[in-house]
């Protein structure tokens, strides 16, 4: 009961100082040393205490016998006191996180404990090295046995001091991708898109590329679009740009800005970049759709043609050499150079040598 009590004054809204805490941890020591008494006297179980404190005594073990239960008392309050100052120690500071403080902690118990038990050992034995030699060979035995297990430990401190990550970042680690939701000593669980719950040894994590796109609290997006070879490309970045900046949770600085990717085979393909705040999945996703069909409108009332594939045949005349093209290529050339009479003279060409004109899409060679 008091252990319960004393458990929930521990986690509750209240905040309790160090000292608190000690003195909590020292009343379930004694409570439960009350408690173990008052049922020997219930059982009236003093009889058997009395003789074996008596067998004890003749054995000169009841010292080591008290200060053994001493030392393991101590310790435990030991460890809750060191614990409450971890946990103090860490909400105040920024740079310390959820899974540094549970990495100390534990560290810190193992520390104490071990010390302790050390300390007990040595209270009914005077060969404390014999003993430490053959737990030396029984880690190494166990260190054999479980390399895979201690490689993820070690990988975990690791992972603990480097910090590439923090609970809560959108993370891809090797073909996973997802959000961290938990990293303990021994392995990294992440919660993918999907809804999946994906665990993963810290070694494994170590061992493979980190990318983290939470780190700078930002994220930037490309989207790529085709403009026609007749459209001025500067004028349709310019208007690509104006239509992403208006999209909601589109990052006003930097500003969305357009390149030019490449030459395509029917269009000219830009590439529109803008970044994102608090990045996350859904934000991406909605973010690009919410940018894509605000480009295609914006392209469509400017009257600028997003293409789609297309292809020209062309026969070769009788007699010539080198590549042909058709008559509407050929007029659509020489209007760019200012020429009139050149499309007639592509026409006849055309008439003459046979020339077929297709297109996937519809083009201006259809029917003839």
């Amino acid at each position: 009961t008091v252990r319960f009590l004393t458990g929930r004054l521990k986690h509750g809204d209240r905040d309790l100082t160090s000292t608190q805490r000690l003195l909590l941890s020292a009343t379930v020591g004694v409570a439960t040393a009350v408690g173990a008494l008052t049922l020997i006297a219930v059982w009236d179980r003093s009889g058997a205490l009395f003789k074996a404190a008596q067998s004890a005594l003749t054995a000169n073990q009841v010292s080591n016998v008290v200060l053994a239960v001493i030392l393991l008392a101590i310790a435990y309050a030991l460890t809750d006191f060191l614990g409450g100052v971890i946990r103090e120690i860490g909400a105040e500071s920024a740079s310390i996180s959820q899974h540094q403080q549970e990495v100390i902690l534990r560290v810190t118990q193992l520390t104490v404990y071990t010390s302790a038990i050390l300390a007990v050992v040595g209270l009914f034995t005077e060969n404390v090295g014999s003993l430490l030699v053959g737990a030396g060979f029984l880690g190494i035995v166990v260190g054999m046995a479980a390399r895979q297990t201690l490689g993820a430990i070690l990988a975990g401190f690791v992972l603990m001091f480097s910090r590439p990550f923090e609970v809560g970042d959108w993370v891809e680690i090797g073909d996973h991708e997802g959000t961290v939701t938990e990293i303990s000593i021994m392995s990294t669980r992440i919660r993918s898109f999907d809804g999946e719950v994906i665990t993963m040894p810290n070694d494994d994590v170590r061992s493979g590329s980190i990318v983290d796109r939470s780190r700078r609290n930002r994220l930037r997006i490309e989207v790529e679009v085709g403009v026609d070879y007749d459209t001025d490309v500067e004028r349709a970045a310019a208007v690509v740009e104006a239509a992403a900046a208006d999209v909601e949770d589109v990052a006003e600085m930097p500003e969305p800005n357009a390149v030019t990717k490449r030459f395509d085979d029917s269009a000219v393909v830009l590439g529109l970049r803008y970044w994102i705040r608090n990045p996350s999945m859904r934000k991406r996703w909605r973010t690009q759709t919410a940018a894509m069909n605000a480009m295609k409108d914006a392209l469509e009332d400017e009257g600028i043609v997003i293409p789609f594939p297309q292809q020209t045949l062309s026969a070769r005349a009788e007699g010539a050499s080198g590549p042909q093209l058709d008559a509407s290529v050929e007029g659509r050339a020489a209007t760019r150079d200012g020429s009139a009479s050149a499309g007639d003279g592509g026409s006849e060409d055309a008439d003459d040598g046979g020339s077929v004109s297709a297109s996937d899409g519809g083009s201006e060679g259809d029917g003839r």
